[in-house]
């Protein structure tokens, strides 16, 4: 699995986990790190996962917004954790991110939607992004 993809996957554990207790993203990242699973991920991969999930936290109001003005028909709050975590981190990207290619931060959370989330996750995901990819493209 690629470093990048590998430190999405450990962003949307962030995610959800700051999303669900509501505490602090700072002290979520920290205490992810000390659990013994990620004991050998590199300094490069914390990094880039420190920088993706304190910019979506940064970000959360108006990536919130722009969530929910394509998501006809469904609350923010009451899609699914992980569904809304993916689309926030997608979000991120899109906006804020310009060293990440649209296309990959697209499929990326598509992927992440397939392999965490239901079945029609995906096609959900991906057409609310590919809304805010087309407004941020005028």
């Amino acid at each position: 699995m690629r470093k990048r993809t590998k430190a999405r996957e450990y962003v949307l554990q962030m995610l959800y986990q700051v999303d669900i207790t509501r505490g602090d993203w700072q002290d979520v990242l920290k205490s992810f790190w000390e659990s013994g699973e990620q004991a050998d991920i590199s300094a490069e991969l914390k990094d880039f996962s420190a920088e993706l999930l304190g910019g979506v936290i940064q970000h959360i109001e108006e990536i919130d917004k722009k969530i929910s003005k394509y998501a006809a028909n469904w609350q923010l709050e009451r899609m699914a954790f992980v569904d809304r975590n993916i689309m926030r981190l997608g979000c991120f990207e899109l906006i804020f991110r310009e060293d990440i290619p649209p296309k990959v931060t697209i499929n990326e959370a598509v992927e992440l939607a397939k392999k965490y989330s239901g079945s029609e996750s995906g096609k959900f995901v991906n057409a609310i992004l590919d809304q805010i990819k087309i407004e941020k493209e005028k």
